[in-house]
């Protein structure tokens, strides 16, 4: 299972960039982007300044959990095509 996070879709209206974010998570903009982008997983630092960032939300608000997909796979369904003659 992975964590993912509703963060960044809950931005708009509250913060104008990911600088403003990241001051009001107390982390550094580099590690709100990196998650953001995929780049890094979500840790211990990043829940607690969303949670610091999002006051009123509880975290089933702020995160949710999904599958993972193993290593070399996507999340398309993979299709075998069979012929009999």
């Amino acid at each position: 299972m992975l964590l993912k996070t509703r963060v960044f879709d809950l931005c708009p209206g509250r913060y104008k960039n990911l600088s403003e974010l990241a001051e009001a998570m107390e982390i550094s903009v580099s590690q709100v982007y990196r998650v953001q982008e995929g780049k890094r997983n979500i840790n211990c630092k990043f829940i607690i300044g969303a949670i610091k960032a999002f006051p009123g939300c509880s975290f089933d608000d702020l995160f949710y959990f999904v599958s993972e997909v193993p290593a070399g796979k996507d999340s398309r369904s993979t299709f075998v095509w069979s012929h009999r003659f």
